[in-house]
């Protein structure tokens, strides 16, 4: 299964990628997690928001694949627990070979993302920095690939 995390911003802080990478080389390659940055629309003081949130759900879903389960992260999406995401990667990966976890700007993401999304999941009722959401969606794929592959790291 591969597995990309389209996520809106780049220049993230060193423990940022060095997180990411950790639990990217943790997976074996059949779980292979990538991580595919859109750029920022740049933000003025008198810049409508609206457009700027457009332009970047337009270049999150022209990268999103075609045959991909797309799940949009928004937290007004439903929680799972570590388990239920795991069932449902497990069921998911009966039907598709890729799944998109998409993650917007500072400003959420565009409607479009949400209503092309097949599942919108909610890592927490808290807002969540950007770089803070990338290792927590990492981590919980790592998490997940290790329930169903009963490994002992989900204790």
């Amino acid at each position: 299964m591969r597995i990309q995390l389209i996520a809106v911003g780049q220049k993230m802080p060193a423990w940022v990628q060095t997180g990411w990478q950790d639990y990217c080389q943790r997976l074996p390659k059949s779980f292979q997690l990538q991580l595919i940055e859109i750029p920022l629309a740049k933000r003025h003081s008198r810049s409508p928001i609206q457009p700027l949130i457009q332009q970047e759900g337009t270049a999150i879903t022209q990268a999103i694949p075609s045959s991909a389960y797309v799940m949009a992260l928004d937290q007004r999406g439903q929680s799972l627990t570590s388990e239920q995401l795991a069932r449902k990667i497990e069921t998911m990966q009966l039907t598709h070979s890729q799944l998109a976890l998409l993650v917007g700007g500072p400003d959420g993401l565009a409607p479009d993302c949400l209503t092309q999304a097949d599942f919108i999941w909610s890592l927490s009722p808290l807002t969540l920095p950007h770089p803070l959401v990338r290792l927590v969606v990492a981590e919980t794929i790592y998490r997940s690939w290790s329930i169903l592959q009963r490994h002992p790291y989900h204790r």
